[in-house]
């Protein structure tokens, strides 16, 4: 398949009317096939997955586990605060790091965790064929000044600004601190993952320098925010260390600020299928860069 022809076959066209809309996604969300029934995740997971777009595993590593990654969060934060690195993200308020992109590559403790054979067996079974990650990073959401996450599909964005066709992705965060329902846990709407919200606004050159800090394009309008609220509600991912969630590369999702001293940190890691590598951006712009968008 050709990169032009997937461009004029844009199954979800984003940032393109003055007006936004809500588009029925056509995309499967279990990709199932005869190794479906054979891995991991029971049926039951399966079928929660498809409905609700994400899938909750509450301590699904053991402390033990995580302490090693816990450890390397503490030191790449120690080591990166005055950082000018392009991976190293601040606040949109502040220099205080707000993530660090791309530890699958850079970092050899990260990059065996993404490589976990429990993680992947999982989502290859949701994906129904071998993955590769399209995006990596940790998430600092420090106590008192972590800032929040506005609501948005990631979906919208990879498919605008780094030419991923099809809706054939999930994201895997990792707690690494306790989740609580008041330390900016991470807010998703059950069911959202199959409606596709069509944003509004064209997008600016370079738009990822900004929008790392502080997304302000790609994000729904409040009148589409409200439709899918009152629809399938809020679901608040809370858990202890070591909780895994899988959600949907198009599900709505968001989180608040963190006011409380209790940090809210998490490694985050997204797997693309190998069926659904990237193509010409759909914005017809330059690709974001490797470190934000794998294209290899």
């Amino acid at each position: 398949m050709t990169q032009s022809r997937t461009y004029v076959e844009d199954l979800y066209p984003s940032r393109v009317s003055e007006h936004p809309s809500i588009i029925r996604r056509v995309d499967p969300v279990v990709y199932r096939n005869h190794q479906t029934d054979q891995g991991p995740l029971s049926a039951q997971q399966l079928a929660s997955y498809e409905q609700k777009g994400y899938l909750s595993l509450r301590g699904f590593f053991s402390t033990e586990e995580v302490q090693e990654w816990r450890d390397e969060l503490t030191r790449l934060w120690q080591e990166n605060r005055h950082s000018t690195s392009k991976e190293v993200v601040a606040e949109p308020s502040s220099r205080e790091i707000r993530s660090i992109f791309a530890v699958h590559r850079d970092n050899e403790v990260f990059q065996r965790l993404s490589r976990h054979p429990r993680l992947v067996a999982m989502i290859e079974q949701i994906l129904g064929s071998e993955v590769y990650i399209h995006q990596s990073r940790i998430n600092y959401k420090q106590g008192y000044t972590g800032k929040e996450f506005y609501w948005h599909s990631d979906f919208e964005t990879w498919h605008v600004e780094d030419g991923m066709p099809r809706m054939r992705a999930l994201s895997c965060s990792i707690a690494l601190e306790e989740n609580f329902h008041y330390n900016g846990p991470l807010l998703l709407l059950p069911g959202s993952h199959k409606s596709f919200v069509s944003c509004v606004g064209q997008t600016p050159d370079s738009h990822y320098e900004q929008s790392l800090r502080k997304q302000e394009y790609g994000v729904p309008d409040q009148e589409s925010l409200r439709l899918l609220v009152e629809k399938h509600g809020i679901d608040t991912m809370i858990g202890p260390v070591g909780t895994v969630v899988l959600f949907d590369c198009n599900t709505m999702h968001g989180s608040n600020g963190n006011i409380t001293p209790l940090p809210r940190s998490n490694v985050f890691m997204v797997y693309n299928s190998v069926d659904n590598r990237l193509v010409a951006p759909y914005s017809g712009q330059q690709p974001r860069p490797e470190y934000i968008a794998a294209r290899e």
